[in-house]
């Protein structure tokens, strides 16, 4: 009765002990490296991300192809919201993604418009990820996008040109674009981590993308 018990503690994230934290649940992010650095190993489930690109274009979506295949394949609607550019729907479609779950809102009035959107589709249950291009996030907008992302159950990824001095996000991320790849650095996460960095190949991104990994 006895190891049942462990091997369920151990196999179920929702599950903790007395005296312990409760452990985050968290979906693999398919970069094995990169999961390495995250805390509990993945990105955060029912979370708002950001990530910190120095200019659009540069990589940042390849980190995302293993998640919003695994979503949408499962029925779960992925929403890009102000997109700087066009999906290229041949790359969707050879990283798995269903292509059937993929809403793409190409302009909106203002960002405040886009920050109600994503709000709003962050507390939907059938929304799995939605991706918003902004210039600025302030703690208290952030703050609404977690709230809504915790309602929902979602994953929301706010792509910035820079990041705030603080943020209630589950996780911030720094990219910096080399001439072999991307490095990742955790500026903020839950779970102490922050400053953890890693280092991932175009190469190995090719090939998580295209669900080789």
């Amino acid at each position: 009765m006895k190891s049942e018990l462990e091997q369920l503690l151990r196999s179920n994230t929702m599950l903790w002990r007395g005296g312990e934290g409760a452990r985050p649940a968290v979906y693999p992010s398919g970069h094995t490296a990169l999961d390495a650095v995250l805390p509990a190993g993945g990105w955060p489930r029912a979370a708002l991300v950001e990530m910190v690109v120095p200019r659009w274009g540069v990589g940042e979506l390849q980190l995302w192809l293993p998640l919003l295949a695994r979503l949408s394949q499962a029925q779960q609607h992925v929403v890009w919201l102000v997109p700087p550019y066009v999906p290229y729907a041949p790359a969707l479609l050879r990283a798995g993604v269903a292509l059937e779950q993929v809403r793409v809102i190409p302009r909106l009035e203002s960002e405040q418009a886009a920050l109600w959107s994503a709000e709003r589709l962050l507390r939907a249950p059938a929304c799995g990820v939605v991706l918003l291009w902004l210039s600025r996030l302030s703690a208290r907008e952030a703050r609404r996008l977690q709230l809504a992302a915790a309602a929902g159950q979602g994953v929301g990824v706010v792509f910035l040109p820079r990041g705030g001095s603080a943020s209630p996000a589950a996780l911030r991320l720094q990219l910096v674009p080399k001439r072999d790849g991307l490095q990742l650095r955790i500026v903020k996460a839950r779970g102490g981590v922050a400053g953890r960095c890693v280092d991932l190949p175009w190469a190995h991104l090719q090939r998580a993308s295209e669900g080789e990994l």
